[in-house]
Formats: structure tokens, sequence, C-alpha cells
């Protein structure tokens, strides 16, 4: 069946190229956006002729402009790539150029990449102007793949020459990609010719090229096996871990784990000579962000060596960052120490991670407290909250008061999860009066946070918990003079009623709602009619069987109806039209 589109249907080209060349860039690039039907209406051999040349001569155009086209050429029939946009100067528009070509080629079967891609990969390669041979490095590993083994050889050879080549930012790509390019090499010539490479530019002059060599190794390892690497790389991995550069520990800092599983694969002796003092090195690292990203590390290489080895030798610098002089450091322990726990089990972490654990309940930044707090569970599990009560409640006070209101706000949301794990005694005694007080805090979204926050206390502790504890307390707030208190506690009271049952919402909540529409503030009053709306519907689709619904329909008509009326006629014109709407939502 002809599926071909006559040229009498076309979308005229002179309209166009009009568009193409129009002052406003929305034209334009409304008229890229057309270029994929285009080049299918015009067939392989227009597009080639008379499209592309065109686009060619187009190639001066604002970035914008040019990365869309760049991106839309991937879209084109295989004979038609992106290799011009591949050596400008904007990265962007290289990176969606080489993005269409890897589409188009990954379309090609081995002898269109043999014939077609083959040359575009060498004349890219040997450019003179360093921006295609950035952007070719990109392009090996998808043709690796299409391509004969005659073809890969070359392909590796050319590969080398941007490894080799004179310019940082040649080299730098060429390390990027390399890593991508590694999975798709056979594990024989990965040791001849890839390990060749890789030690090169993990002795490069640069270090923004010896960085990213660890990736290169964590590749490399996942093709040969641990075993290899260690007899081959080792020693250069061992300079890396203490190289000159921050920049190039950080990373190394950064990959840590994943290096020790890739590296040494659970062999004890490996751990214990070469990554356990390069752990310790790091931790005492002359730079906090180098500090700052092992410290993220500790939880997860721990896993790998026995509890004894991590308290006489990782301990104690674990304890000298308890105390960095880089708040960030100690902020980036604190989301990760309470990992320990399970590792050192309940004796051990009582004697040794306790102590550490409460000494960063009482850090000064905030951030520190708070996320020793968002990772408590952790230790609760381990030794029970027991032991934890007594200085974790001043630190939570203190974090509630916090004059930052998004630290306030965190710990509201992990309030109802503390709860849980504290328990219902606990809470009521120390916490709930806490979680009362944020209902009038100066701060409109740490208010509307409390009230979410009962919501979920409920849905922990249980609607009876809720009726006679939370829903009291709530009312009272009702009949606070601030108007933006009581406008609080209606939201708080509508809020809770989506885990009531229809009785607190019969009995309790409309009552109180049914108590503020005489309030002579008029926010307070159209805030009465918009939760009367939502309070009523809630409680028709709660209702189970026929007693409550006849209960609701009761309520509505006795209550809420006369009330949403009365509203109705009030002489401020937000609530006149919030009443007439919720009575005919509530119908």
């Amino acid at each position: 069946m002809d599926t071909s589109i006559p040229n009498e249907e076309l979308y005229p080209i002179a309209v166009l190229i009009d568009e193409l060349k129009h002052e406003d860039v929305t034209l334009r690039l409304n008229a890229i956006h057309r270029l994929s039907t285009i080049a299918l209406a015009l067939g392989p051999e227009r597009t080639r002729t008379e499209l592309i040349p065109f686009l060619e001569d187009s190639i001066d155009d604002e970035d914008e402009v040019l990365t869309v086209l760049a991106e839309e050429l991937g879209k084109f029939v295989p004979y038609v790539g992106g290799e011009t946009f591949a050596g400008v100067e904007e990265l962007l528009v290289r990176e969606k150029a080489v993005e269409s070509l890897n589409t188009v080629c990954a379309e090609m079967s081995q002898e269109q990449a043999e014939e077609h891609f083959m040359p575009l990969i060498r004349r890219l390669t040997t450019a003179e102007w360093f921006t295609n041979k950035v952007s070719v490095t990109g392009l090996y590993a998808v043709v690796y793949e299409k391509v004969g083994e005659e073809k890969k050889a070359e392909l590796r050879q050319l590969y080398g020459q941007l490894v080799y080549d004179d310019a940082p930012m040649v080299r730098r790509a060429a390390a990027t990609h390399l890593t991508g390019l590694v999975p798709h090499i056979e594990r024989e010539v990965v040791v001849t010719e890839i390990v060749p490479l890789f030690m090169f530019l993990a002795q490069d002059d640069q270090d923004s090229v010896r960085l990213l060599t660890v990736d290169i190794l964590i590749a490399i390892a996942g093709v040969l096996g641990a075993e290899r690497v260690r007899e081959q790389l080792f020693g250069q991995l061992k300079k890396l871990f203490s190289d000159k550069s921050w920049r190039v520990r950080y990373m190394v800092a950064d990959h840590f784990e994943a290096l020790a599983v890739a590296v040494a694969a659970g062999d004890e002796a490996v751990l214990m000579e070469g990554f356990v003092p390069a752990l310790v090195k790091l931790l005492k690292d002359s730079e906090a962000e180098v500090r700052t990203v092992i410290a993220k590390q500790i939880p997860g290489f721990c896993q790998l060596i026995d509890a004894e080895t991590v308290i006489q030798e990782i301990m104690p610098g674990v304890e000298e960052l308890v105390n960095d002089q880089s708040q960030h450091v100690r902020a980036a322990l604190a989301t990760k120490i309470s990992g320990l726990a399970p590792i050192l089990g309940k004796e051990e972490t009582i004697n040794y991670l306790l102590p550490m654990f409460l000494l960063m309940l009482k850090d000064e930044f905030p951030e520190v407290r708070l996320n020793i707090i968002c990772k408590l569970e952790q230790v609760n599990q381990v030794i029970g909250i027991d032991l934890l009560s007594q200085s974790l409640l001043p630190a939570i006070t203190q974090l509630a008061q916090d004059k930052q209101w998004r630290v306030r706000l965190a710990i509201i949301e992990y309030i109802p999860l503390l709860a849980s794990q504290l328990g219902v005694e606990f809470f009521d005694t120390k916490l709930r009066d806490l979680c009362m007080e944020w209902l009038r805090d100066s701060v409109y979204s740490i208010r509307e946070a409390a009230s979410e926050n009962l919501r979920n206390l409920t849905k922990v502790f249980g609607v009876e918990w809720a009726q006679a504890t939370i829903i009291p307390k709530v009312m009272e707030a009702g009949e606070n003079p601030n108007y933006l208190y009581r406008m609080t506690s209606i939201a708080a009271a509508t809020t809770l009623a989506g885990e009531v049952t229809v009785d607190v919402i019969k009995n309790s909540i409309v009552p109180f709602l049914d108590g503020m529409v005489n309030d002579p503030i008029p926010n307070i009053r159209f805030t009465v009619a918009r939760s009367y709306e939502s309070v009523t519907l809630l409680a028709k689709e709660k209702a189970a069987d026929d007693e409550e619904r006849g209960a609701v329909a009761t309520m509505i008509e006795e209550v809420v109806k006369p009330s949403l009326e009365k509203l109705k006629t009030d002489e401020d014109v937000d609530v006149r039209f919030y009443a007439d709407k919720s009575l005919k939502a509530i119908g």
C-alpha cells in the first residue's frame, strides 16, 4: 500500500523556508518541529538534495533554535544526520546533535553503519577543531556495537588518538565516554588496549581528567573481574586515593563503596590492607568537601568488613567527624551515622555509637539535629527508644522552635513517624502540646503542616484518641482572639474530618463549624462555608449503612443547610459566594 503523501498535499516548502528565516524565534521553532513530517513527505532523495542543504545554510542561528534542530534531525531517515551541529561551539547543541546521531546509528544495519557512519567517525576524530573531537567521543559506544571486527579495531585505534590528544578538553571527553565504551569491548582487548588508555589518563596532568578515571576503573572491573583489576590497576588506584588534587580525592571518596565492591569483591586482605587505611585517611582529609562525601560512604563500606575492624579502625575517625569544624561535614555524617547501628549490634551501639548520637542531637547547627532525628528508626530498632528519649526530647523542642521556619516544617513532617516509635503515652505527655502550639505559628506553611500533622497522628493513634485528645484542643483554638488562629482551627477540623468517623463529624466537627457561623470576621465566615462543603461530602462518602446515611441526611437538613442559607444572605460578597457554592455541591 502506497502511504506517500502526494506533492500537492505537501506543506509548501517555500512557506517552511520563510518561517525558518523569520525573525520571530517562535515561528522558526514551530517550523523546525515540522521538519520530520516534511522529510517523510519529500522522501530520502529530496530530503538530502533540497532540505538538508537549506538547513546547513541556516546553521548560524540562535542556540535555542539550533538545539531543537539538532534534536529533530534524530527523527530523520538513517541517511540524514547532524554532523554539522557536532562542531558548533554551543555545548547543548552539540549534545543534541550527538544524541540524534546515536538515534540514527541505532537504526542502521551493519552495512549501513560501516558505509555511512564510519566515515563520519573518521572525519570528526581527525578534525582540526576540538569541538568535533569532543562530540565524536559520544558516538563510539553505539557504532561499536554495529560494525564488524575489523572496523571495531579501527574504532579502538581512533579512540586512542582522542585519549592522547593534546587538548585537555578532548582528553576529558574521551575519559568521560570511555566508561560507556568499555562494557562493549571484549575482555582480552580491554587488557591489551583499554588498560593502557586508563593508565595514561590516570596520570594526566589535568585533575579534571584524572578524576574521571574512577568511573573508568569501575567499568573495567565489571569486564575483567576484581582479581585481574587488583593485579594490574590496584597500584594506580592507591595513587588516586592520595592524589594531590582534592577534586580527584573527592571523586574517589564519592565512589568509595563502589570501588571497594568492584576491586576487592569481598577479599578481606585487600579491604584491610588497601581500603580501610584509605578510608581512615580520607576521613581526615584537609578538604571539608572530601570529608563530607566520605562521611556518606561509611555505613555502606562498613558492611563489607567485620564489626571489630569498624570499632578499632573506623570509629575513631567517625568520632572526629562528629566534632568536625565544618557544619556540612557534621550534617552529612548525621544522615548516615545511624546506619552503623545494625552493623555494630546493640551492645556496641550503646557503647560507641550512642554517645556520638546524643552529642549530635545537641549540635548548634539545626540541620545536624534534624538529620539525626530523621534517621532515628534505625537506632531505635537496635537499642530501643528508652535510651534515646531523655536526650531526644530537648532536641525536638529546640528544632520545633528554631528561627528558620523550614527547620520547623521538617520536624513537623517527621512527627508522625516519631510518635509511632515513642508510643501514645510518651507523645501525650511530652509532644502533644508542642503539636498544638504549631497551629499558632506565625508562618502559614507551618500552620497548614500542623493541621496535616494532626491528621497523620490520627492515622497512627486512632480515631478514639483523636476524639479524646486532639479535637477538644482544636475547638479550644477556635475561641482564640486572633482570627488567624481561628482560621487554622477550622482548617485543622476540616482536615481531621478525612480520618475520623461519621459520628465524630456529626457530633463534633459540624457543631464546631456551626458555632463559627456568626464570627465577626468575614474571612472566618467564608472559610466555614467552604469547610461545610468538604466536611459534608466526606460524611456522605464515609456513610457505610442506612443508619449512617440517615444521620448524615439529618445533619445536612437540620444543621448544615440552615447555616449555609444564613451565610448566603451575608453582607460580604465572598461569604455569599462560597455559601451558595457549598449549597449547590451538597445538593
